[in-house]
């Protein structure tokens, strides 16, 4: 028996997606040049190569961040990338996102549309989150900083509910303002003005930037905060809106079923479990003066942190689309609570971390959580997959299929009723 036990297997059968998408901008702005933008790509290229090519564009963003900023300064601390590389950036993640908006389409078109297809565009999506929490977080100035901690914490919550909402809904929900959408378009604004005017431009004061510092009343009831960290404040505004909007929809939803409408909030428990531990750890030796935060290895820590939220969710979309049961426990918890509670030590039982000790020993052991981060969920996508094609009998990579015959054939030699078409 592989990953996927017999029934859930049977469960992909019966597995249709369902999604609403209400941003007018997606509408009436992007949707044309989605369409005219399929058109270029041809029929032998199957729709998860595509959604792979387009992680692979971000991927590449992050590896210039780390050519000219390997240790994750802000412009205040030392040399940052030239600003030119902010326009990658920029058409990067627009590029990431005509990829992502694609896929679908070209999966419709070559007869490749399933449950393959919707769990490895979310996993990409899942690690993008991440990539562009630290790109977007230098952009802004914010580097090495609990505000680049928080961007995460909130970018990560917002993914997590719309994957909450799609598994007690079962429909992927895009309100008026998305993060796939209007969310990736003004982190695409922040880089083109970071490549204008240069990173340091958002640490300016809002009241000073929108001159409302003039209006005494103002100036004495609101703070002069950065517009970098006025961006994170509309984000902790914008995640409490999408939990009302997500928690108003589930409910709705579990009321038509005539289920409890309270039932689903635990199953928020293991983001804030998850969440905490990371936070936790991050704490150490003190709120003010972390010793991941401010150290090259803090970058390393979030990138680790990223790939087990990836496998996290991948696991609530693999319950979604086969019907099985929702995983409460991450087995990563254990790496986490271990590296939390030795990071704690000291004020648990006032003496000094067993593993994280010296500088060396704690970077030592967070690239050691990056690797078992990256492994253990290379290793579930690989065995999903393995599971999920043989079974279906299609390929992830290559527009083929199984005929009824069990021979590997193009899709579009394959009829309806699994056989080939006559010639």
């Amino acid at each position: 028996m592989g990953y996927l036990s017999p029934s859930a297997l049977k469960n992909l059968r019966k597995y249709a997606y369902k999604g609403v998408d209400k941003s007018l901008v997606s509408r009436y702005v992007l949707t044309p040049y989605w369409n005219w933008f399929i058109k270029l790509w041809p029929l032998t290229i199957a729709p998860n190569t595509i959604t792979l090519l387009g992680l692979a564009i971000v991927v590449f963003n992050l590896a210039t961040l780390l050519i000219y900023d390997p240790l994750y300064y802000t412009d205040k601390e030392g040399a940052g990338p030239p600003q030119w590389i902010y326009f990658t950036w920029a058409i990067g993640l627009f590029m990431y996102q005509s990829f992502d908006a694609v896929d679908g389409k070209q999966a419709r078109r070559t007869g490749m549309a399933g449950p393959l297809g919707e769990m490895f565009d979310h996993g990409c999506d899942a690690i993008n989150t991440t990539l562009e929490v630290i790109l977007a977080s230098r952009a802004l100035n914010l580097g090495r900083s609990w505000w680049t901690v928080a961007s995460q914490i909130a970018t990560l919550a917002n993914f997590y509910l719309t994957t909450w909402e799609e598994y007690h809904t079962g429909q992927l929900y895009l309100g008026p303002f998305s993060g796939p959408v209007e969310g990736i378009l003004m982190i695409v604004v922040i880089y083109i003005i970071s490549g204008i005017f240069g990173p340091s431009f958002w640490d300016q004061g809002i009241l000073s930037f929108t001159r409302l510092d003039r209006i005494s009343i103002i100036k004495r009831i609101i703070p002069n905060i950065g517009l970098n960290e006025s961006f994170m404040v509309f984000g902790a505004f914008a995640l409490a809106f999408n939990i009302l909007a997500s928690y108003h929809n589930v409910h709705k939803a579990t009321q038509a079923a005539k289920r409890s409408g309270l039932k689903p909030l635990l199953y928020l428990i293991p983001f804030v479990v998850s969440a905490a531990l990371q936070v936790a750890w991050l704490s150490s030796p003190s709120y003010r003066d972390s010793a991941i935060i401010n150290s090259p290895v803090f970058l390393p820590f979030m990138c680790a942190w990223g790939l087990q939220f990836a496998h996290q969710v991948g696991r609530m979309i693999l319950s979604h689309v086969t019907s099985t049961p929702f995983p409460w426990w991450h087995s990563m918890w254990v790496w986490s609570i271990i590296g939390t509670v030795d990071a704690q030590l000291p004020h648990i039982l006032h003496r000094p971390s067993l593993i994280q000790s010296t500088p060396r020993n704690t970077a030592l052991f967070v690239y050691l959580t990056l690797a078992i981060s990256f492994l253990t969920y290379a290793r579930f996508c690989t065995l999903v997959i393995k599971d999920i094609t043989e079974y279906m009998g299609i390929a992830c990579f290559t527009v083929r299929k199984k005929d009824a015959e069990g021979v590997w054939r193009d899709t579009r030699d394959i009829q309806p009723d699994g056989f080939v078409k006559r010639m």
